[in-house]
């Protein structure tokens, strides 16, 4: 564990508000990295608050220190009259499903034969039922969130984005070693993820609702919906929401022109950025600090996938959130813009539904 500096209660002088104000920062960043990321944590409840309650005096006594990227940001803003509406970078389209072995093993074979390969490698994931959402960040610093919507335009809702606490406010390296295999992080990148709502959480909010006399919400999913989408964000930051990113949206570096025209699949670009794969993303977002499911699976083989697939359908009941299927991927994001798509469904990607 790093040296901790010792909490004080008398603030800096202005001379040092703004070193005390990057460390403590750094220090909340790196303990919501650890706790939520890595299951690792380092501080404990009565530290992290103190750290917190500092920065927010901090912050109060010289405004000009309130950084985009600071953990205070996620406190909550005043109340909206409603949310914009949003373009998203790249459309984000749906995927094909599948019911049974059946389709799973046609799908998988007719990604082959348009290929004309033997094999590819694949990547199974948890299909978690909740709300999608795209997080844009520009210079690694969380600019901008908007749901789903109808797929070209969403709602813009990134205030209520910042409060959750898994969601990273900045992209970054975190050690010398990140830095030597690590790709660096995009001047542009945007990643799509599933908000939750903890099934363990659920019931004690319908309860408060229906003591307030408010309508319960049906299931964890729609609750994790009505919670995204207060216009107090002062509220959302109350509800104890959760994500995991899964895909690449758009990937842009400055001196690479507009890739909207490029990046015409959650596929991106692979050239010259360390990721030539969909499990390379993974790694990467979760090296820069991002939250991605740890149950994801490489697979090599339609076997493989099938036996993934039976794993998951065992341990859903002891999952802290819905799920209601597996999503596989073909690997290579070469081999996902050779595939392309079918209408709004990818060839390179299918879900796997659960029986109802």
């Amino acid at each position: 564990m790093p040296p901790q500096t010792p909490i004080d209660s008398d603030l800096p002088s202005p001379a040092d508000a703004g070193a005390r104000a990057a460390q403590l920062r750094a220090e909340i960043n790196r303990a919501n990295r650890l706790y939520y990321i890595e299951n690792a944590p380092e501080l404990d409840d009565a530290e992290w608050d103190a750290r917190m309650q500092e920065l927010v005096a901090l912050e109060k006594a010289h405004s000009e220190l309130r950084t985009p990227d600071s953990p205070t940001q996620r406190v909550g803003a005043p109340p909206s009259g409603g949310f914009e509406e949003v373009v998203h970078l790249v459309p984000m389209l749906s995927l094909g499903n599948v019911s049974d072995e059946d389709g799973l093993r046609a799908w998988h074979q007719r990604a082959l034969d348009y290929l004309e390969i033997d094999s590819a490698s694949m990547v199974c994931e948890l299909k978690i039922d909740g709300l999608a959402i795209a997080v844009t960040y520009r210079d690694g610093i969380l600019v901008r969130a908007a749901t789903r919507g109808d797929g070209e335009r969403g709602e813009d809702v990134t205030a209520n984005v910042r409060t959750i606490r898994s969601v990273p406010l900045v992209l970054e390296k975190d050690s010398e070693d990140d830095a030597q295999t690590l790709p660096d992080v995009p001047d542009v990148i945007e990643l799509r993820g599933e908000v939750y709502f903890p099934i363990s959480k659920f019931a004690a909010l319908n309860a408060e609702r229906e003591r307030a006399g408010l309508q319960a919400y049906v299931n964890p999913r729609n609750s994790a919906s009505g919670s995204l989408r207060q216009l107090d964000s002062g509220e959302t930051a109350k509800r104890p929401l959760d994500m995991f990113f899964y895909a690449l949206g758009y990937l842009e570096n400055k001196g690479e022109g507009n890739a909207r025209d490029e990046a015409r699949s959650e596929a991106g670009e692979d050239t010259d950025k360390g990721l030539a794969s969909h499990w390379d993303l993974l790694q990467a977002v979760k090296g820069w600090g991002g939250r991605v499911n740890p149950w994801t699976r490489r697979a090599e083989t339609i076997e493989e996938v099938m036996a993934a697939v039976a794993d998951a359908g065992e341990i859903r009941e002891s999952l802290d959130y819905g799920i209601d299927g597996v999503v596989v991927k073909i690997d290579s994001l070469a081999l996902q813009r050779r595939l392309g798509y079918v209408g709004r469904d990818p060839r390179w990607a299918i879900a796997y539904k659960f029986p109802a």
